[in-house]
């Protein structure tokens, strides 16, 4: 079952039909009004949104936003991010073809601050590597993004939790507490444990750094629309469930090695 957090409220759609007549006495004097009908509540929408995953842009990605964006639809997912490392080129392409494959494109981008890795989604320039926690959570924000921190408790994929307090951390709008490139799940149970205490809203995201793993985890949204601003207010408000697997170990081991080569290669080209 979805849950969506601690704000549960619904919307009443009246639709512009009157909602009560007036009722009067034999004499013809009046003594209110009672309703003609009981306004319908409906829930926001569900979306199953990718909001990590990786192109052929990122130093350690191998496919192009076209396979990951027909991936995504293949799966039955209804929006995607591409948060690429420190580039955001990609993911403007990618939110560009979302829709001719029935999607929600969401501009996005991985980024490596002084503490490790945070999530921008929403916003339209990349924010530069290299600054401190605080100022780039700060540079999101100014955009009009929102700031989610991936895998916080795992310092060896450059989590951020072990050089920022705890205060810190809790001020983004939403952290990843379910990455599907998990060993033992320790760092997920961390995270979910932290978000839960600090009422963060949660997040998942399946890392994917090749087409194949696209939708291995997802955040299901209560949205109200199908559209980017809407997914985006959904996560801040905490209106979100997350689902997910853990990526099989023989392709979590097959994607490192393949971006480790793809690092070597790059480099190695930069010299020539």
């Amino acid at each position: 079952m979805v849950s969506f957090g601690v704000q549960r409220g619904f919307v009443v759609h009246v639709r512009g039909f009157p909602t009560a007549r007036p009722t009067v006495r034999p004499d013809g004097s009046s003594v209110g009004t009672v309703p003609l009908f009981t306004a319908r509540l409906e829930p926001p929408a569900v979306l199953s949104v990718e909001l990590h995953c990786h192109s052929a842009l990122s130093h350690d990605g191998r496919d192009s936003v076209e396979l990951l964006v027909e991936q995504a639809a293949a799966v039955g997912l209804d929006a995607i991010a591409v948060t690429d490392h420190d580039e955001i080129a990609a993911s403007i392409d990618a939110a560009a073809i979302a829709e001719e494959h029935g999607l929600v494109g969401i501009v996005a981008m991985e980024i490596t601050s002084a503490a490790g890795h945070v999530l921008a989604l929403g916003i339209d320039k990349a924010v530069p590597p290299g600054l401190s926690y605080d100022e780039t959570l700060e540079r999101i924000h100014d955009q009009g993004g929102i700031a989610i921190v991936p895998h916080p408790f795992q310092s060896s994929r450059h989590g951020v939790a072990a050089h920022i307090t705890d205060e810190q951390l809790a001020s983004a709008d939403a952290i990843e507490v379910y990455n599907s490139r998990l060993l033992t799940g320790r760092a997920n149970r961390q995270a979910e444990r932290f978000a839960t205490a600090h009422g963060v809203p949660k997040t998942a995201g399946s890392d994917a750094h090749i087409s194949e793993m696209v939708g291995q985890a997802v955040t299901e949204v209560g949205a109200d629309e199908r559209t980017v601003d809407a997914v985006l207010d959904a996560i801040c408000a905490g209106r979100t469930s997350v689902v997910g697997q853990k990526t099989p170990w023989r392709i979590s081991f097959r994607q490192a090695a393949g971006g480790a080569k793809r690092r070597v290669q790059r480099r190695f080209r930069e010299f020539l």
